[in-house]
């Protein structure tokens, strides 16, 4: 069956069905839905969809952690034409009002709790939403088994409906969680999707090793591009997808699952590993001698080069003796982790790597469907996001400020989403002549390997006419095991500066194994040992850096930055003009005593 738009991922999928296509866990069970369960569910919600009213182009809108509900919603209105309208679970209620209001969305199924809560708080507030439905039991609300209901009985024939749909259609609006100004609505088409999906598929991404049908744990929200996305690549490619019970129970769900898979980012690889470190520093007498060896073989690991026998030999001991255990706690199976979103640290990579379990790292935005580059198994390159994939032109614009060959990344592509809908003065700033201008920073190598460095909007110049990518710093500052957060500053400044959040799990027990006695936070941060340890982090890390982009003084935080707090997007990306407002008089001061010291 070809496919050309998102209702023919599934449709094609029926005749090699597998009997785990979608799992999530209920009541502290596995529940699993085969995929002829899947279309049969898909299609009830359609017939309910329809039932109510919805006609095609109707705006339908979810907010709720991954589960397989999310899918049945998303499918079921994707093969009716509708416009699927996913929101963040952790936005604060007045996101929903506004992407409620914006997108005109008619309809809207959540989660209970705090979700519903929130959106019961903002009701008054859309007057455009008529129903409400909720997947989880709430007095007085209707809930997903009414809604279900509504199809009882009805055999309404859908194969028109999907044939209505073409691939040009509005798929759905994404709303990109912005550092600064509200939400724009990114517009997806069915082809820009499906041309993502059927790339990827297409390239040496997921081995194969074995005849067992591959399973994947999913725990980034769906409601972001790459996800959702990824779903569907899932999907196309007969891999299960088992939904983690929230963030706090990957660890378990990995054991249980046994993935072959999954998607991250690089801040809970990175957390993954800092654990691993923690626990290694416990160990005592042959077993420490064997982990630090271990890690000491892998930290320079290039899966590109060619080793000698011996070190070979070595490194198959150490997967045998150490690594092994590795990937026992991550289900014993997996054998590829794709990320995205940020940066992924290149001694994590080549840790990871070393270890027998390969990250591949990848790059792309909302607004691009979102693959634009990835890694491969064909094409890999610590440190770079891969090559373009398939299809996909990308071009380098020079900018002011960055050395020859670097500037902005531009991109074609089928994958390159319609515009922002409501939005043509926006649309307008990124698309020209069918180019989308991402406002990252990269450059390319000379086998086509793709390398990020900045954010365009994000670099800034000192006083003294240098400019500053803050990102590379700032992630080698969270690279520091006492660094848990970190802003760069420093515009029209002397010199940088850094705003740091310490990891207080781990600057609390080494103050306990030094002696310190402290009340609280804002007592340990003021310690002269503690600001003695934070500034011998700082001065390693400056090492990796030009002089005029080394860090000068910096300013211990007590408090984590957080979305609730308004300080980061839901995507965690950093709401720089909200904590330089937030931190302005502490930011005047170190300036001031500094400029006094000269």
């Amino acid at each position: 069956m070809q496919i050309r738009k998102l209702p023919d991922i599934l449709q094609a999928q029926l005749a090699h069905p597998r009997p785990d296509a979608i799992a999530g866990k209920k009541g502290g069970q596995w529940h699993t839905y085969s995929t002829q369960e899947v279309a049969q569910i898909a299609d009830i919600v359609s017939r309910a969809l329809l039932k109510i009213g919805l006609q095609k182009g109707d705006r339908v809108a979810l907010v709720s952690p991954n589960r397989p509900e999310w899918n049945f919603v998303d499918l079921g209105a994707i093969q009716l034409g509708l416009v699927v309208v996913p929101m963040y679970a952790n936005s604060i209620a007045s996101d929903y009002e506004y992407i409620l209001n914006h997108s005109e969305s008619r309809v809207l199924f959540c989660s209970g709790g705090e979700i519903w809560q929130k959106v019961q708080s903002i009701l008054p507030n859309c007057p455009k939403l008529e129903k409400v439905y909720v997947f989880d039991p709430e007095p007085g609300a209707p809930s997903w088994e009414d809604f279900l209901r509504l199809a009882e009985g009805d055999t309404t024939d859908l194969r028109p409906y999907r044939e209505a749909v073409k691939p040009e259609d509005w798929a759905t609006f994404l709303y990109t969680s912005g550092t600064t100004g509200t939400p724009k609505g990114v517009i997806l088409t069915h082809h820009n999707i499906v041309s993502n999906v059927l790339t990827v598929r297409s390239l040496n991404l997921i081995p194969r090793s074995t005849t067992e049908r591959l399973r994947a744990l999913s725990f980034l929200p769906l409601n972001h591009s790459f996800e959702r996305m990824v779903f569907y690549t899932y999907l196309a490619m007969d891999i299960g997808v088992y939904y983690a019970e929230s963030l706090d129970t990957i660890a378990q769900n990995l054991k249980e699952v046994k993935p072959h898979v999954f998607t991250s980012v690089p801040r809970l690889l990175e957390k993954v590993y800092e654990r691993i470190m923690a626990t290694g520093q416990t160990l005592t007498g042959l077993k420490r001698t064997l982990f630090f060896w271990a890690m000491s073989l892998v930290q320079d690991y290039d899966p590109e080069k060619t080793y000698p026998l011996g070190y070979r030999l070595q490194l198959g001991l150490a997967r045998a003796l150490v690594f092994k255990k590795w990937k026992e706690a991550l289900g014993g199976q997996v054998s590829l982790i794709v990320t995205g979103a940020a940066a992924l640290p290149r001694h994590l990579a080549r840790i990871f790597w070393g270890a027998g379990i390969p990250i591949m790292e990848g790059y792309g935005l909302t607004e691009t469907s979102p693959v634009i580059s990835v890694n491969t198994f064909d094409a890999h390159r610590i440190g770079s996001v891969g090559r373009p994939i398939p299809g996909v032109e990308v071009r380098i614009e020079p900018l002011e400020g960055y050395t020859e060959g670097e500037g902005e990344i531009v991109v074609k592509g089928p994958n390159v989403m319609v515009g922002y809908y409501k939005n043509p003065e926006a649309t307008a700033e990124v698309l020209k002549e069918g180019w989308f201008y991402t406002g990252d920073v990269g450059k390319l190598d000379q086998d086509g390997f793709l390398y990020i460095t900045d954010r365009k909007k994000e670099l800034f110049k000192t006083a003294g006419g240098k400019y500053i990518a803050p990102q590379p710093l700032e992630s080698a500052l969270k690279s520091s095991p006492y660094i848990e957060q970190a802003m760069v500053i420093g515009e029209f400044r002397k010199f940088p500066a850094a705003l740091l959040v310490p990891s207080f799990a781990n600057l609390e027990k080494w103050a306990h194994e030094q002696g310190i006695s402290f009340q609280g936070r804002e007592d340990l941060v003021r310690h002269p040992k503690v600001l003695e340890l934070i500034q011998a982090e700082v001065d390693r890390i400056n090492q990796q850096f030009s002089q005029y982009e080394r860090i000068k003084k910096f300013i211990l935080l007590t408090k984590e930055w957080t979305i609730e707090g308004g300080e980061l997007t839901p995507t965690l990306k950093l709401k720089r003009r909200v904590l330089l407002s937030q931190y302005k008089d502490a930011i005047e001061a170190l300036y001031a005593e500094a400029q006094t010291v000269q």
